[in-house]
């Protein structure tokens, strides 16, 4: 613009810049987004924002995976276990599993919790009869108490014949509770140690 005297005044509009946050506020708005963009269901791009675009999966710095069964209920749910600097980061459902496809229930996808909790016992605690106080003990040392007892008890408790005197060879002194998380070859195993001890009270998880 000429002003009288020959010189140019250039007028430059006065901006607000708190009317400008607020319209950028105003387009960043997922809904308008959604508009102007054509997706009505919010599935393409208008639901990304910078917080989370700049998100990574949890599995995404681990160096190693390996595959393991939920060790919960009798399902038997497959898990991949994701590792790094060797120490469990997630654990995810395996999608190649027949059984779960991939998927957990709560307890399976919270499962690096029972691994690593705080609350995890990782030494064998034992409390000696009339005893008030838990003791550790070696696993070693646990075994051959176990051991000792199971043998102790089946030969105080054999039964070579029944009532009827017919003969039996067994002992019902001692009985057995399988885990579900156990596979199907460890279950086969434990199966075949309590028939030659002659225990008939044999029962697991799955069934119960």
């Amino acid at each position: 613009m000429l002003t009288g005297n020959g010189q140019v005044l250039v007028l430059t509009p006065s901006v607000d810049m708190s009317s400008l946050g607020f319209a950028k506020l105003i387009e960043s708005w997922p809904a308008l987004r959604q508009f102007r963009e054509g997706d009505p269901l919010g599935l393409g791009r208008s639901v990304r924002s910078p917080q989370s675009e700049a998100l990574k999966p949890r599995i995404d710095e681990a160096d190693a995976v390996s595959h393991s069964i939920c060790p919960y209920c009798a399902v038997g749910c497959a898990q991949l276990v994701y590792v790094k600097d060797g120490e469990v980061t997630q654990i995810e459902g395996d999608p190649a599993s027949p059984i779960s496809r991939g998927r957990l229930c709560p307890k399976g996808a919270a499962s690096k919790s029972f691994h690593d909790g705080p609350l995890r016992e990782y030494k064998v605690k034992y409390r000696p009869p009339y005893g008030t106080q838990w003791e550790e003990l070696s696993l070693d040392a646990a075994m051959d108490m176990i051991v000792d007892r199971v043998i102790d008890t089946r030969e105080q408790n054999w039964q070579e014949v029944n009532e009827k005197g017919e003969p039996a060879k067994r002992t019902l002194a001692l009985g057995n509770l399988g885990g579900a998380t156990l596979d199907n070859e460890e279950n086969y195993l434990i199966k075949k140690l309590m028939t030659a001890l002659g225990v008939v009270q044999v029962e697991n998880q799955a069934r119960i």
